[in-house]
């Protein structure tokens, strides 16, 4: 029996599969399982032109056999086999896929298609084994060769004894390490979950003998092992059949046993395109948020199928960030894939699918809103901040997929509403989208700001979220109508003929709002008379871009950028209180420098901001008690 050795550029190729192509281990199961079905695949094609050869499916299946005592692991399928001159070309040169040059000679066009394009799944099995022996007897030969190889020294070919045409896979299953348990590939059970996991959807049966308990014949207490041939696969998996097929029911199976959440799916999406790529994918929408959805640790992206075996349990790229709550899968046979079939090459087919995954969701999305509005809001309350967050995001470049897709509270409908509902209720004179900003709707409801803009009966949008100001800043506009803080210097809603009195109040009031805006040196931009303030005494506004609830976000973040926004002091001259700041201003500077504290301290409170010196201010209470 003469020995061969591997060419060069293969024995060093195959020294890298063993310990850098694949990075799991498990992996060489999903590779050997590949072959084997691939193998069946050919005789099912030579079936379509050769009239002799009748394809029973039913005749043909893979199995998998562990064997602890002798420390083997066998994969046996009833495929087309290999001649010794196939062995030889297939399996003693690496990257030589006997698949790849069949599906090139063979045009296959009736939606089964072969798995193997790179040759090297089968080298994989060197990551657990010590030894691999191929056994193999071709479809329409007499005889059967025996192929055996310890790794990179070189391979044997003998003749050998087989009675079926197929191929068996034999490996011997290295010794555990320190940091390796390779025991785990001798499991019955530990190889069931593999197979479930890369190869639930090969198209042919996968077999293992499983043994279980069952009660002793005549016993009402005594258990006795027996060994049954199961399938372990699921064969035809959901995506390929029809819809009209499918209930709810199906889909909800589904998303529970592929473990995408412990909820119930709130909407499922059947993709089955067929253009410029194709692929299959089955979405959801979750009903309840996970645990760690808003944390680091949370890993968005769709399981990845290629011709039906996983190729990555979550691929990203397929998810834009604003749609990262989708659960689901996608199987394409157009994808290029690397050579370890682990990872994609960033092609124009993936981001084709992803661009159309995204338009389906946002598809979906719109129709939930529409349709079924409260399931859309019970959707929003769990994943609405991050549709937010994609909207202020990459700056702004997402706005337009999501703007229609966003609720918030209204003061008039006492209710979420989209922005579209806000500006179809529009009166003819309303110039701005109007919104308030704080911590929870009760707090916002009893600002001094909302006073005016409430007055004229106009619609408010109440902001509770930390991201909501900073998303509409990116938005800018919707439908030509621009966004508006009800604490914004200029509301653009003051009356044209109070304008004169307007200015003279300014003067004739000037030269006290100058003195309370020294006494308030660094705190505030100025103090002013109020245009917006009907019953309240006092309030803050601000004057450019950042808002006073924008400062509190920014300032609360961990590596504090010690933003400030231009507060302005805002006095309702028609207020009882404003007759006392004048008093004192006149007659007792000491009392107006304490009821200029006690209101700058009272326009804080109201904004929820801290207060510099608490003790100073409870002993300013104190001092006007007395």
């Amino acid at each position: 029996m003469e020995k061969k050795q591997f060419q060069a550029e293969s024995k060093r190729l195959l020294e890298m599969m063993i310990n850098s192509i694949y990075t799991q281990k498990e992996i060489f199961l999903r590779e050997l399982i590949s072959n084997a079905s691939d193998a069946i695949d050919k005789i099912y094609y030579k079936a379509l032109t050769d009239d002799k050869l009748v394809f029973d499916k039913d005749s043909y299946y893979i199995k998998v056999i562990p064997d602890k005592d002798s420390r083997t692991l066998t994969i046996l399928d009833t495929g087309i086999g290999m001649t010794k001159e196939e062995l030889e070309t297939n399996l003693g040169i690496i990257a030589k896929s006997g698949s790849l040059a069949f599906k090139k000679e063979n045009e296959l066009k009736d939606g089964h298609d072969i798995i193997g394009q790179f040759g090297v799944g089968f080298y994989s099995a060197f990551m657990v084994a010590d030894v691999v022996t191929v056994i193999s007897k071709a479809l329409g030969s007499d005889s059967a060769y025996k192929w055996e190889s310890a790794g990179a020294d070189g391979y044997t070919i003998e003749p050998c004894d087989k009675e079926t045409v197929g191929t068996e896979i034999v490996l011997k299953i290295k010794a555990n390490t320190e940091d390796e348990s390779y025991d785990e590939f001798l499991d019955v059970y530990r190889l069931k979950g593999i197979i479930k996991k890369y190869s639930d959807f090969i198209r042919y049966p996968i077999k293992m003998d499983v043994t279980s308990k069952r009660l002793k014949e005549g016993s009402d207490n005594e258990f006795e092992d027996y060994t049954e041939e199961q399938r372990i696969n699921s064969m035809v998996p959901i995506w390929r059949k029809n819809k009209s097929e499918l209930t709810d029911e199906d889909y909800e199976k589904f998303y529970a046993e592929k473990h995408y959440g412990f909820d119930k799916p709130l909407k499922h999406i059947h993709i089955s395109a067929d253009g410029a790529v194709v692929y299959q994918a089955i979405l959801f929408i979750p009903e309840n948020i996970p645990f760690d959805y808003y944390t680091k640790e949370y890993e968005k992206g769709l399981e990845l199928y290629s011709n039906g075996v996983l190729i990555m349990n979550k691929c990203s790229d397929l998810l834009p960030d604003y749609f990262s709550f989708v659960k689901g899968m996608v199987d394409s046979e157009s994808l290029s894939l690397n050579i370890s079939r682990e990872m994609l090459q960033h092609d124009r087919q993936l981001k084709l699918i992803a661009k159309n995954i995204e338009s389906k969701i946002k598809s979906q999305l719109l129709s939930l809103l529409k349709d079924e509005r409260e399931k859309y809001e019970q959707f929003y309350k769990s994943f609405g901040r991050q549709l937010k967050f994609g909207v202020y995001s990459d700056y702004g470049s997402h706005k337009e997929v999501l703007q229609d897709l966003i609720l918030f509270y209204s003061s008039k409908e006492k209710k979420l509403v989209t922005l579209e509902e806000y500006v179809s209720r529009m009166p003819e004179d309303q110039k701005y989208i109007y919104y308030a900003s704080g911590p929870s709707n009760e707090r916002i409801e009893k600002l001094p700001q909302t006073e005016l803009v409430a007055d004229k009966g106009y619609e408010i949008l109440y902001f509770t979220d930390d991201i909501d100001e900073f998303a509409v800043k990116m938005l800018m506009k919707y439908k030509d109508k621009e966004f508006k803080s009800v604490s914004s210097g200029d509301l653009g809603i003051e009356a044209e003929d109070n304008k004169d009195n307007d200015d003279a109040d300014k003067n004739d009031h000037k030269e006290l709002f100058d003195y309370m805006k020294g006494q308030l040196e660094g705190k505030v931009a100025s103090v002013k008379a109020s245009k917006r303030l009907k019953s309240h005494p006092v309030c803050l506004s601000t004057e450019g871009d950042v808002t006073i609830e924008m400062e509190k976000i920014l300032n609360a973040m961990p590596n504090n950028p010690n933003v400030k926004a231009e507060k302005v002091l805002e006095i309702n001259i028609n207020h009882e209180v404003f007759q006392s700041l004048k008093t004192a201003y006149e007659q007792d500077k000491e009392k107006l420098n304490l009821y200029t504290a006690l209101l700058y301290n009272q326009a804080l409170l109201i904004e929820g901001l801290p207060i510099q010196d608490p003790v100073e201010f409870t002993n300013d209470i104190c001092k006007i008690m007395v």
